[in-house]
């Protein structure tokens, strides 16, 4: 995806509340994600949630920055990242990193809002953006996700458990669904003999508590291994020069033992004054 449709794809998440990008992923990083998806459900022993919300055929695996470093690409991703950033800002966080792979059977998720924990005033401007990369095919048959177009602009959450009319996301495999933390969707039924699979990539503003503790679940010995930005990401940094600082220090400084230049804002504030 070219620099010039980030635009294009920021108009219609602020209409309707979501875009697709269409085979982005290149399809030998898809091939790896599924091979440690079912490496990890096998070792790890991962059975479904057994509840409404995650499904009594869905294997969710949760935290996956923490599991292995193919995931490391996710959250960086090239093609997708800038689209997040246009919707919240540079400075937005890993909120969760998660795995979510329908099953045969599987009946369809009660249609919710990302952000529903987050007590605003709705219709608010972005505060969660999220997105599913599909690692096969999404279908209407499949179990693809189900989405209210527009709902994001509404002033109330849907009601849980309530049906309401909806549309499956359908994309082709190596593509990823982009959406506003307010858009009503869930998780469709899979009414096929194949398992859908797909890996949510969440994120949120950087004055928003991040759903997946990053800074407790991933070991420092792991993450002193990733790119600066991957760091940044996962809330290794400082919010606007100040949210998230130690003792007006760095996360990086402090516990990654890596020098990055950070200035606190009152410090940024009081050289521009000077100048």
């Amino acid at each position: 995806m070219s620099t010039d449709s980030v635009p294009s794809h920021l108009e219609r998440i602020a209409t309707d509340g979501y875009t697709v990008l269409e085979r982005v992923i290149d399809r030998s990083l898809v091939e790896a994600l599924n091979e440690a998806l079912l490496r990890l459900e096998h070792d790890r022993r991962i059975v479904p949630g057994g509840n409404l919300f995650e499904g009594d055929r869905t294997i969710r695996i949760y935290n996956l920055l923490a599991l292995d470093r193919v995931f490391e690409a996710i959250p960086v991703h090239p093609a997708v990242l800038p689209v997040i950033e246009g919707v919240l800002d540079p400075g937005c966080l890993v909120s969760s990193l998660s795995s979510i792979s329908i099953d045969p059977g599987e009946d369809a998720q009660p249609l919710h809002a990302d952000d529903t924990l987050i007590d605003l005033p709705r219709p608010h401007r972005p505060v969660v953006c999220n997105s599913m990369w599909a690692l096969t095919d999404f279908t209407e048959a499949n179990g693809a996700t189900r989405i209210v177009p527009g709902s994001h602009l509404l002033a109330e959450k849907p009601e849980f458990g309530k049906h309401y009319p909806s549309i499956a996301a359908e994309m082709p495999k190596g593509s990823v669904l982009i959406w506003n933390g307010s858009l009503w969707h869930g998780g469709g039924a899979n009414g096929t003999s194949q398992r859908r699979v797909g890996i949510a990539m969440n994120y949120c503003a950087g004055y928003i508590r991040q759903q997946e503790n990053q800074q407790l679940g991933i070991p420092l010995e792991r993450v002193r291994r990733f790119p600066p930005r991957l760091q940044e990401l996962a809330g290794f940094g400082t919010y606007k020069h100040l949210m998230g600082h130690i003792d007006k220090r760095s996360p990086v400084q402090v516990l990654l033992d890596r020098d990055d230049g950070f200035r606190s804002v009152w410090d940024v504030v009081d050289s521009a004054r000077t100048d």
